[in-house]
């Protein structure tokens, strides 16, 4: 059985950080690209960070640029989003998500971590 299981969630204040894992179990992720999503109040779901788990290439939301950064470990088959000056508009649900690059694989998503900070 395939599993996301995010954590680190947790309440800070406007400016401070928190480091989110998603633990991936299941199958081999060596052929996905990882990645995190968030859903704010009264908001969709956006794009915030991606990591090739092959190689490593990431890429970024503009509006987290230069404050978040996306790692992996491979020997632990766990990705991390490490959040610094957190802003109140980060207020969100983030999300682990799992893409396939092999047209045809299924694609993953967590549970969902809340994340809030206050002004």
């Amino acid at each position: 059985q395939v599993q996301l299981v995010e954590s680190g969630g947790g309440l800070v204040q406007a400016g401070g950080s928190l480091r989110l894992s998603c633990a991936a179990s299941g199958r081999s992720f060596s052929t996905y690209v990882m990645g995190w999503f968030r859903q704010g109040p009264g908001k969709e779901r956006e794009f915030v960070a991606r990591i090739w788990w092959s190689g490593g290439r990431t890429y970024y939301a503009d509006s987290v640029k230069g404050r978040f950064t996306i790692s992996r470990d491979n020997a632990n088959n766990t990705v991390y989003l490490q959040m610094n000056s957190l802003k109140p508009e980060d207020t969100a649900v983030y999300y682990c998500n799992a893409a396939p690059t092999v047209p045809g694989s299924n694609q993953y998503w967590g549970q969902g971590t809340q994340v809030t900070v206050s002004s």
